[in-house]
């Protein structure tokens, strides 16, 4: 046990080492010296987390750093909880976080505050590791905050652009109102429990009835502060405009780290879901109008990045309708083979940005396959993997959503296999109209340097071959990923199908030939285009409602933007101008005033401060004796 708890606290440690010496030697570190070094002790956390995953026999274990907070009957020690589900997300945290530290030593080489860059990608995965590996909410909850402030410190890394400056704030604004509900669903649950240490909070819940209000209000608050931090409705606008950080971040923040919390959070509440049906019903159909949101908008983007990161939201809603139909091992699966084949996407992406010179836009693209080939090679499994093709990764965690969804409810399935129609033709779109046709652009395609494409080639073997880890019965698997999280998260023992085998041969052949055939539509569409014009302005009120982004960000600034900036203004015209202001800068005279008539008793006479001294004794005196 002494091992077990030695190697827990060094895995967190490596990055936040890495923060240290980098930070503040930053200015003394070349870009490689410094990205080796992160990448170097990021690595280490993952070795030190296998050793510890092979290790592991399904116990848990609770690693006491030290005790924290001691307030009469409430104490929360500092402890982290090595457990299935916390290893699993320690290994994908670590070892894709690697990954894209290696990838941006070359992508991030020419920045001069390159050194800045990768103390902060280190906090980021100090941070992110804090929240898997705490052993109660609150110890999570620092994780939860960390990983907010440095998404705001790395979408805002180019802080001279005032577009980025304003995406970083928009997604700290946003993550805060969810974090509301964190934090009044912690102040519920220790009030009903007594206690923020998982395990007790989870005994003592299952003795409960379901439905009870305590436990559905807490679930629904821990879910408000789980859609902020992974982009659910109604906190999803800011993910997008998260792509205003270096393309590395946006891999980071969109495959393995931050934008999985909010599924970690519910799986390992999964006990408090159980008891709620209610709230899993909200869970379900959310997560189902996200999936087709991100999908629909992400048919009329010509960004690049941002074609991927309405992909993303489309993606958390999958895995949130699956936390909705309580099916958790079936959601962690796809956040694993989703770290896979995103974190490659947008690694692809940034290679085709690097070969470009910087261009992100699909319209000045095409015919790359030929000058990018590895590029184009690991693009395209992750386009596979992504759009469900078998025996790729994505093909059978997403399947495993659907086939829970089709038992629940086959209106969310028939959603959700839209959902994965729309998934295939905008991936398809944005693969052809960037590798296929003829070159649109002005610059001169190149492939990048192998720092960049190895991290590539293995991100695609595992996007392609990540779904054995969790291969059905149906296909003579055991299902290894659901056994093994079945220590940790308890609702995960409550979630077989009970669906017939043709039954889910049938769901697996129909959403696969309607995929397929919506691969060949999107070929006809864009498969051989030479010219790709700007939409057009005159296009149908839909389509240009949807390509505005069904105009959310619209709603919210008529709903929330406007009311508040004017209570703002005025408040600070009858408040601070008429009454703030007055009353400080007055203060401030009459202090003043007073002291330069006291100066006027300082004339230099003795014999006047002879007779003020008397005076004093006889007032001293007078007041002695009327309070006697």
């Amino acid at each position: 046990m002494v091992r077990t708890d030695l190697l827990a606290m060094l895995v967190p440690a490596m990055p936040l080492l890495g923060t240290l010496i980098i930070g503040f030697g930053r200015r003394k570190f070349t870009a490689n010296t410094a990205g080796g070094l992160a990448t170097v002790l990021v690595a280490l956390s993952f070795v030190l987390t296998l050793v510890l995953f092979l290790g592991h026999h399904g116990e848990r274990h609770i690693v006491h750093l030290f005790n924290w907070i001691t307030v009469g009957e409430m104490q929360i020690p500092f402890t982290f909880q090595i457990d299935a589900l916390s290893l699993w997300m320690m290994l994908f945290i670590t070892g894709v976080a690697a990954l894209i530290h290696g990838y941006s030593i070359g992508y991030m080489h020419d920045d001069p505050r390159v050194a800045t860059f990768f103390a902060q990608l280190n906090l980021f995965t100090f941070a992110m590791l804090l929240l898997v590996m705490g052993s109660n909410f609150l110890v999570t909850f620092i994780g939860w905050e960390g990983v907010g402030l440095c998404s705001y410190l790395l979408i805002g890394f180019w802080y001279k652009t005032p577009e980025f400056n304003y995406a970083g704030r928009k997604a700290f604004v946003m993550n805060r109102i969810g974090d509301v509900g964190m934090v009044l669903a912690m102040a519920l649950l220790f009030l009903q429990f007594g206690t923020l240490n998982y395990a007790p909070v989870m005994d003592k819940a299952g003795l409960m009835a379901p439905n009870n209000p305590v436990v559905i209000t807490a679930t629904l608050l821990l879910f408000l502060g789980a859609t902020g931090k992974s982009a659910q409705i109604p906190l999803l606008t800011w993910l997008p405009d998260a792509m205003a950080g270096p393309t590395p971040v946006s891999a980071l923040i969109h495959a393995a780290t931050m934008v999985t919390a909010g599924v970690f959070l519910v799986v390992r509440s999964s006990v408090l879901y159980e008891l709620a049906p209610y709230t899993q019903q909200i869970v379900l159909w959310v997560g189902v109008a996200t999936a087709l949101f991100g999908a629909t908008v992400g048919l009329f983007q010509n960004d690049i990045k941002k074609v991927l990161a309405y992909s993303t939201v489309s993606q958390l809603g999958y895995m949130f309708a699956a936390m909705g139909v309580g099916a958790y091992s079936a959601g962690m699966f796809h956040v694993t083979t989703h770290a896979f084949f995103k974190a490659l996407l947008f690694l692809g992406a940034g290679s085709v940005i690097h070969a470009l010179g910087g261009e992100q836009d699909i319209r000045k693209m095409g015919g790359l396959k030929n000058t990018t080939r590895t590029t184009y090679v690991t693009f395209l499994v992750a386009t596979l993997a992504i759009a469900g093709i078998p025996p790729l990764s994505g093909f059978f965690s997403k399947d495993s959503i659907m086939a829970h969804a089709f038992q629940e409810s086959p209106l969310a399935y028939a959603l959700l296999v839209f959902a994965a129609m729309l998934t295939a033709l905008y991936m398809f779109r944005l693969l052809f109209l960037t590798f296929f046709g003829t070159y649109r652009g002005k610059a001169h395609p190149h492939e990048s340097p192998r720092v960049m494409t190895v991290p590539l080639v293995v991100l695609a073997v595992l996007s392609a071959v990540g779904g054995v880890l969790n291969i059905p019965h149906i296909f003579g698997g055991n299902e290894w990923l659901k056994h093994h999280l079945i220590t940790a998260a308890d609702g995960v023992a409550n979630e077989d199908l009970a669906l017939s085998a043709a039954t889910e041969y049938g769901l697996m052949a129909l959403s696969t030939i309607l995929v397929v055939l919506t691969i060949w539509y999107a070929w006809t569409l864009y498969g051989k285009k030479t010219t790709l014009d700007g939409e057009p302005a005159d296009m149908p009120f839909l389509k240009r409602l949807i390509a505005k982004r069904w105009m959310l960000d619209e709603l919210y600034a008529y709903l929330f933007e406007r009311p508040f900036s004017w209570l703002s203004r005025h408040l600070f015209t009858l408040g601070e101008a008429k009454v703030a202001v007055p009353v400080t800068v007055g203060t401030g005279e009459a202090a003043q005033g007073f002291g330069e008539w006291l100066r006027k008793l300082q004339n230099g006479n003795t014999s006047f401060y002879l007779f003020g001294m008397m005076l004093g004794m006889v007032l001293l005196l007078l007041i002695t004796l009327l309070s006697a």
